[in-house]
């Protein structure tokens, strides 16, 4: 098959969650042919018309969607399924509803709640000081960015003052892409569970959690940009992924399978998801996020799954390819 592998176009001055949609991109197309297809890369561009063009003279069997940023905006990536379509293009991955109802938070939150599925109280800038909810501590983030975008240690607001909190929240908005909003900070242990389809649904990969062992007392926990993407900072060197457990953690990592396929069925996922957990201190999980495109790179948390699992990468991306969105 001919697959056209397509990303957010990349500008000069990209930053390296955007840059890794490169390394991303190889890294399939080097599963694809050794699948035996033909792997095209076409970046994507907010000229949609031109996009367009491009995909109707390469004629593609199936584009591989990695699509996870345009012109730098994570609140623009449902445009690639929707344009896809409206070609009648099969593409991977989820369709234009999930990616727009997963990619935006509040949306996800708002229809985790309604499933009765936990997760964390949470408050936007229009709520204002008289919403009910949270007294604190809080942690502001983008209600459209992912990859950790604007997210790190400060980004926890201990103070129990509304109006400080959203004074933060404005101050912030530029860093956090024009749309902060605060989440309840659960203080506790970080899980990430993958999903990948197979022939007889989605299978749940082996969970991994995040250690923050060698974070001091009193330093925040969280997954933050400098975790993710700056290798030389304390953050990225001491947030280890493991995939080993004792055996009084197994109900809960039933129940974090539960949950995640529960949050599979919910956004009608294909091909492949994340969902992030935190664990509070007694135990109750809170889904953070849940990720329709997790990042694909050879050292990202999808691959580290995908190996504890015992697979090889190009078997993963063939079940990704065969689980295409439906036009």
């Amino acid at each position: 098959m001919k697959v056209v592998i397509v990303h957010g176009e990349i500008s000069a001055d990209a930053g390296k969650d955007e840059q890794d949609a490169l390394v991303q991109s190889e890294f399939v197309a080097q599963s694809l042919r050794a699948l035996g297809h033909k792997p095209l890369v076409l970046p994507f561009s907010l000229n949609l018309q031109a996009v367009a063009e491009a995909l109707k003279t390469l004629h593609p069997d199936r584009v591989f969607n990695l699509v996870e940023t345009l012109s730098g905006k994570g609140s623009l990536a449902h445009l690639a399924p929707s344009l896809l379509d409206s070609l009648g293009i099969p593409y991977t991955g989820a369709g234009t509803e999930a990616m727009l109802t997963t990619s935006n938070k509040i949306f996800a939150k708002q229809r985790l709640k309604a499933a009765a599925l936990p997760t964390p109280p949470w408050l936007t800038p229009d709520q204002g000081e008289q919403a009910g909810g949270i007294s604190g501590p809080w942690l502001v983030k983008s209600v459209w960015e992912h990859a950790s975008i604007g997210l790190d240690e400060d980004s926890v607001i201990t103070s129990t003052d509304r109006r400080i909190l959203l004074m933060e929240m404005a101050r912030r908005t530029p860093s956090l892409g024009g749309h902060p909003f605060a989440e309840a900070y659960i203080d506790g242990r970080e899980f990430n569970l993958s999903l990948l389809a197979g022939p007889n649904g989605p299978e749940v990969l082996p969970p991994a959690e995040i250690h923050f062992g060698a974070y001091p007392a009193g330093k925040v926990r969280v997954v933050g940009y400098r975790a993710k993407w700056e290798e030389a900072s304390f953050e990225f060197q001491h947030t280890p992924r493991s995939f080993s457990f004792p055996e009084e953690d197994r109900p809960l990592l039933k129940q974090l399978r539960s949950l995640a396929l529960r949050c599979w069925d919910l956004f009608d996922l294909h091909g492949y998801g994340r969902v992030d957990f935190r664990v509070d201190w007694e135990g109750r999980p809170w889904i953070l996020e849940v990720n329709a495109n997790p990042c694909l790179a050879p050292d990202a948390g999808f691959h580290a799954a995908t190996r504890e699992a015992g697979l090889l990468f190009p078997e993963s991306i063939k079940r990704i390819l065969d689980d295409i969105s439906k036009t």
